[in-house]
């Protein structure tokens, strides 16, 4: 039988790294429960590590290779408050990789079926058993396709939101990684954000938004790709790594053009992660808290 829980010195049943919670001794983890099947093959494997992400929620990630970070975090934050006088039933995260935002999101909205497209098998394949492990691949999938096909739209229907967190780097303006699954996850081998926003337009429902990324200085492409696939943006928000730092990124949200309800285009306040002293802004805080993350 797998054991429910990690065995002695942090090692997984299948020989990965399973790491320790850092939480406050009081900390009582929000949301939903995890149900971790009786299988090895959820529990990170050589080379992997399974790591808290919200509330108990776990992810599965390479050590060496693409992890999580603040984009995800922010994107499936902009995303979850963007809904959340209305929550979901239905949700698809494009180019989902290894499913950060596809977990947030499953996490926070519990009655959601939530799906992921991604076209890296590595990604595709820690995505699934994550799902698997947190036992929520009953109304969770990944679908292994490029988010630029045009069939997703029959495969998905209408969706009540559509999120994404696309690459920032045209192809040839800078040095890959070799490392695996980093180049497509930061260099466009599939598109940009123009392709995120084009997939998303086949998909939403007619008041659904699609809520995504890109780096700060490519508003002009942001706001040319929505138009071009016939959505507005509605509002955006700058991202800025620490205090006195430039943007990094910024997290926007596109809609359907509404005649009835016109377009008023909102440029919110900064989000600074971090202050002077490099400890974590009481706002940042929030947004951690509101994605079930302990703040220490």
């Amino acid at each position: 039988m797998v054991p429910s829980v990690a065995t002695a010195e942090n090692k997984s049943p299948a020989g990965g790294i399973v790491r320790p919670a850092r939480r406050p001794a009081d900390w009582v983890a929000p949301g939903p429960r995890p149900n971790t099947p009786d299988r090895e093959d959820v529990w990170p494997a050589e080379g992997e590590d399974l790591c808290y992400l919200a509330g108990d929620f776990r992810i599965l990630q390479r050590i060496d290779g693409h992890r999580w970070s603040a984009d995800d975090l922010v994107t499936a934050w902009y995303a979850a408050e963007t809904v959340t006088s209305n929550p979901p039933r239905r949700i698809v995260d494009l180019g989902c990789g290894i499913g950060t935002v596809l977990l947030f999101l499953a996490w926070r909205f519990p009655s959601a079926r939530v799906s992921g497209v991604e076209a890296q098998d590595i990604s595709a394949g820690l995505a699934r058993r994550s799902l698997a492990w947190n036992g929520v691949d009953d109304r969770c999938d990944v679908f292994f396709g490029d988010l630029r096909d045009t069939a997703l739209a029959e495969r998905f229907g209408q969706v009540d939101l559509v999120t994404g967190t696309p690459p920032y780097m045209p192809i040839g303006t800078g040095v890959e990684s070799s490392r695996v699954q980093c180049g497509p996850c930061r260099f466009e081998w599939r598109g940009g954000v123009e392709d995120y926003a084009l997939s998303a337009s086949r998909l939403l429902s007619a008041d659904a938004p699609f809520v995504g990324c890109c780096a700060a200085r490519q508003r002009t492409r942001v706001l040319d790709g929505a138009a071009r696939a016939g959505l507005v943006v509605e509002k955006w928000r700058d991202i800025v790594p620490r205090e006195g730092k430039e943007a990094l990124f910024s997290v926007y949200v596109m809609r359907r053009p509404n005649a009835e309800l016109g377009v008023s285009l909102q440029d919110e306040p900064p989000l600074v992660l971090r202050g002077k002293d490099g400890r974590f802004t009481n706002a940042f805080n929030d947004v951690r808290r509101a994605m079930g993350m302990p703040v220490v």
